[in-house]
């Protein structure tokens, strides 16, 4: 929960090459407390049924810098039938053995105490986009 001297951090993944949401992907929550500071790890969860990660760590006060570390490549993986059916749809190029042409997805961004900050990440084989949402 978010108070006046700490931020909050929640997010989703749709995976955009069959309109559903992205079950069982793997995050990491890294934090730090300013441009020039280190990283450090706050904690990991997976998304659900909805695509949703509900249970991420709270932020400690002082954190200026958030990063979500994405673990696409074992999704892709076990979706194979997505890759094949996102391959067929477009004029691309096979994507690699692994499943994925981005076997990770990291989002950096900066917060303000007191905010709450939802980013969803739309995917898929191909391509990744992120944004602020409500």
């Amino acid at each position: 929960m978010s108070t006046a001297t700490t931020a909050s951090v929640s997010t989703h993944i749709l995976d955009t090459s069959i309109g559903r949401p992205a079950e069982g992907v793997a995050i990491a929550l890294s934090a730090r407390s300013g441009p020039g500071a280190s990283w450090v790890a706050l904690g990991a969860s997976a998304t659900d049924a909805d695509g949703r990660c509900k249970d991420l760590p709270a932020l400690p006060e002082g954190t200026t810098h958030v990063r979500l570390d994405f673990e696409t490549e074992a999704y892709f993986t076990r979706s194979n039938k997505t890759v094949k059916q996102a391959e067929a749809q477009q004029d691309a190029p096979r994507v690699r053995d692994s499943g994925a042409f981005f076997p990770e997805v990291a989002i950096t961004f900066a917060v303000v105490p007191g905010e709450h900050y939802h980013v969803p990440l739309l995917l898929n084989p191909f391509g990744y986009s992120v944004y602020r949402g409500s």
